[in-house]
């Protein structure tokens, strides 16, 4: 395969500028302009409907993916993150239920979480406690108890509490597993670690934490860089995701997901994890959809496992991720989401019965 600046230099001489000025843009705002181009051409109100989704998406997941930001950022200049690291380089066991515990208390949805994971792992914290940490943080925290609690019976919020942290610590000892493999023993993609991380600093648990970074030069600019890198990072595969998904609600529509999701069918339970992917945003937002939805007919094992599989791998959060790691993690990470919310809605389901 050509490599599209060598691509770029032999082309025809009429097309060499236009090529090399191509081959320069990132692959994801020029995948994003793309889409936008066709839909503009094809369909162009649902060109217009989808500029307005994206937008309201990203603006209302902006005040949790900017406080993330901020925390990540912040722990790199200060260099908590290397304390960090050492603290997690402890048993696994202990590691893998200290993550999974926090992960269910931390307020990040599936997609703020993700600069925090890039953080810890380009810190060099083990996947195996950083992916409890993952799959746990975006199911629970104590506002999102609350307010399911005012909707939905309190057995099926206390179910989403345990298959919370039974997900994160379940996928933590899992992941543990392969930990000597390369893939999961060097997680992040090539580039990734100094692109949406800034890697500057010693490598070292003992060096004393700067709290107040601010009052050194090179600490201020470290913060700035890696929050404006991890920034542009997310916001790129995030616009994109956004636009995807906003087909995917355009033309699946919610009462055909409450027909196929609803009664006792053996299928609804695994259907829910798999839909529950594109027609999902983050827990807050599912808490009245699924309300809606198990009050039009979905079995509630069925409503639990569409809040755990969208909560994990929502298509903003899984293209985020996607960009981030490794393939065989980016995979483990996908399994670990739907096997878990699978059963957890059987398991939920049988409790009912």
């Amino acid at each position: 395969m050509v490599a599209p600046i060598e691509a770029a230099r032999t082309a025809p001489a009429p097309w060499r500028g236009l090529a090399t000025r191509l081959a320069r843009i990132d692959r994801v705002v020029l995948a994003t302009a793309a889409l936008l181009a066709v839909l503009a051409v094809v369909v162009p109100g649902q060109a217009g409907e989808s500029v307005r989704f994206t937008i309201g998406s990203l603006a209302s997941i902006a005040p949790f993916l900017l406080l993330s930001v901020a925390v990540a950022a912040y722990t790199k200049a200060t260099g908590l993150d290397r304390q960090v690291a050492a603290v997690f380089g402890g048993h696994p066991a202990r590691t893998i239920t200290l993550a999974a515990v926090f992960g269910a208390l931390s307020p990040f949805c599936s997609c703020g979480v993700v600069p925090i994971i890039a953080g810890l792992l380009a810190a060099g914290v083990p996947v195996a406690p950083v992916m409890a940490f993952w799959l746990a943080s975006p199911l629970m925290d104590p506002e999102m108890f609350i307010l399911m609690a005012a909707v939905f019976p309190l057995p099926f919020v206390l179910a989403k509490t345990l298959a919370a942290f039974a997900m994160g610590l379940g996928g933590g000892f899992v992941t543990h597993a392969f930990a000597t493999r390369p893939a999961f023993a060097a997680p992040l993609r090539a580039g990734v670690s100094c692109c949406a991380s800034a890697c500057a600093g010693p490598a070292t648990g003992s060096a004393p934490v700067a709290w107040r970074f601010w009052r050194e030069p090179a600490r201020r600019a470290l913060f700035g860089r890696e929050a404006w890198t991890t920034t542009a990072f997310l916001g790129k595969w995030l616009t994109l995701a956004f636009l995807i998904e906003s087909l995917m609600v355009a033309y699946v529509p919610a009462d055909a997901v409450a027909g196929w999701l609803g009664g006792g069918a053996w299928w609804a339970i695994p259907a829910a994890a798999i839909v529950g992917v594109p027609a999902y945003l983050n827990g807050y937002a599912a808490i009245p959809l699924v309300n809606g939805l198990m009050g039009m007919g979905m079995a509630p094992g069925a409503g639990l496992t569409f809040m755990l599989a969208g909560g994990v791998t929502s298509i903003p959060a899984a293209m985020a991720v996607f960009a981030l790691v490794k393939r065989p993690v980016f995979a483990l990470y996908l399994a670990l989401g739907l096997t878990g919310s699978i059963l957890a809605g059987l398991l939920y389901g049988l409790a009912l019965a």
